[in-house]
């Protein structure tokens, strides 16, 4: 079975470069656009990482990490967020609900090709 992903973002320049990347490293990208589809597609596919636009307007990104990490079957599965840099408080309210890695959008757009690189 291929690696693969979830990612939930609005930007269709973050979701090209995604999609692009991934299919790059032999990662097989999924975009969610609810909660409930993540969920979904997440017990199916058992990804290697879920990746969160912070600033979603499609879904609640800190409903999405409690749901996430409050399901036995999905909770080991990393959840990657990422921000604005300016809205620190966003970085915070993302830890506290439980993101395993929460990163500036500078930085992911930068190390997009290391972080997905590492999925296993």
């Amino acid at each position: 079975m291929s690696r693969s992903v979830i990612a939930i973002v609005d930007d269709l320049f973050f979701a090209s470069k995604i999609r692009g990347t991934a299919e790059e490293l032999g990662v097989r990208p999924r975009f969610a656009r609810s909660v409930e589809v993540m969920l979904d597609a997440a017990r199916r596919d058992q990804p290697a990482l879920i990746i969160c636009d912070l600033q979603s307007e499609k879904v609640d990104p800190m409903d999405l990490a409690k749901q996430l990490k409050a399901d036995e079957q999905l909770r080991s599965i990393p959840l990657l967020g990422f921000f604005s840099h300016v809205q620190t408080e966003l970085q915070q309210q993302a830890e506290q609900a439980g993101y395993d890695q929460v990163i500036p959008r500078s930085a992911f757009s930068r190390d997009l090709g290391e972080i997905l690189s590492v999925t296993k």
